[in-house]
């Protein structure tokens, strides 16, 4: 396996459209065992999943967690970015919640 941070995107069909320009929501803390979420505005109806991780080779796993969360909120017109340093499935399940809580 390499050394060094993996980067992984996911691109799933908007459901719930948010309101234009909705101010960024920042969630979680980049650490040893941790990570970080912002959710962003983008344009179209889509919603991306941007994931840099430190445990590279776990690209399904990755789409699993980001899959059930999109199956829960469905959001249009976001940019997801993750920044891991080897948070478990559990962790990024209840940080990608708590952003969504934050939102309009």
């Amino acid at each position: 396996m390499q050394a060094g941070m993996e980067t992984l995107s996911f691109t799933l069909p908007g459901v719930k459209p948010l309101p234009a320009g909705f101010a960024p929501v920042l969630v979680g803390v980049v650490a040893s065992g941790n990570l970080e979420v912002m959710v962003e505005p983008a344009a179209g109806g889509d919603c991306t999943f941007e994931v840099a991780t430190s445990a590279r080779g776990f690209a399904a796993i990755w789409e699993a967690v980001v899959r059930d969360f999109h199956d829960r909120h469905g959001l249009a017109g976001a940019r997801v970015s993750i920044n891991d340093m080897g948070a478990t499935p559990a962790v990024v399940s209840l940080r990608l919640d708590q952003a969504a809580a934050g939102l309009p």
